[in-house]
């Protein structure tokens, strides 16, 4: 990019390979407000939108860092796929709209239609997680243990496949009996992975019991649920869960979550 670069309030930037590798590497020589600023930039919120979310770094912080980003190849200027920008200002004109022709209703329809299907196919999404303070040291004294809680035998080894291949040790749990025998295990799983709607369980009640339980309220929980109803999302944060992501997900989202509430850079 060029160095006359400017970042303005509505521009919308999305990673590149380079900035998508930084946050992947696990170690790198940016500052730390760039890696905490490359976290956020989605390429779907624009420069207000993230001013107005982060506390830790001022507007004119969050602009020169994203500038620096811009001309070091770490993030590039938005495609309209990666952002849902829609101006609907058109709508409001001094002048009433003239009736579409039927060959743009035709269009309109068509669009519509495909537009639902895919709302269908992908449904609602949630994606929240609560950084931790301080690290949190694995139990076993080397690689983090993660107990994914998840009756779905295919999604379960999804699970199972991408958590080693991020360097974590995933314990499986498809029911209450087999929840208890892995919380129960030594050493202790440092992080669960928790769905809902078990066979003979509530995952709800699950974290309920963990909060209560003085060995096991301190591990921290992400609820992983096709749930994204708000009072759902509402009692799984207010039962003191440490994130809530909801299925289909992300995989680089649910890693960049489990990493977070763990304390992990």
């Amino acid at each position: 990019m060029e160095e006359s670069m400017q970042v303005r309030d509505l521009d919308v930037f999305a990673l590149t390979e380079k900035g998508d590798g930084e946050l992947k590497s696990g170690s790198t020589d940016l500052p730390h407000a760039a890696i905490e600023l490359l976290v956020l930039l989605d390429g779907k919120s624009s420069i207000a939108d993230i001013c107005a979310r982060t506390q830790a770094l001022s507007p004119d912080e969050i602009r020169t860092t994203a500038q620096m980003l811009g001309q070091g190849g770490y993030i590039k200027p938005a495609t309209p796929e990666e952002e849902l920008n829609l101006d609907f200002s058109y709508f409001f004109g001094p002048a009433a709209a003239s009736e579409p022709s039927a060959e743009a209703a035709d269009r309109v329809r068509g669009e519509a239609e495909s537009g639902t299907a895919t709302l269908k196919l992908s449904g609602y999404y949630v994606s929240i997680a609560r950084r931790s303070a301080t690290r949190i040291e694995p139990a076993s004294g080397s690689a983090y243990s993660v107990l994914v809680v998840e009756d779905d035998a295919e999604l379960q080894r999804a699970l199972k496949f991408l958590l080693t291949m991020e360097g974590f040790e995933p314990r499986l749990a498809s029911g209450r009996e087999q929840v208890l025998e892995a919380l129960g295990a030594s050493p202790r799983p440092d992080l669960a992975l928790l769905d809902v709607g078990l066979p003979d369980a509530d995952g709800f009640d699950i974290l309920s019991g963990m909060r209560r339980h003085p060995q096991l309220q301190s591990i921290p929980v992400i609820m992983l649920t096709g749930r994204a109803r708000r009072e759902d999302v509402m009692r799984g944060l207010a039962g003191a869960a440490d994130g809530y992501i909801t299925k289909p997900f992300d995989r680089d989202v649910l890693v960049t979550a489990i990493r977070a509430v763990l304390g992990l850079r």
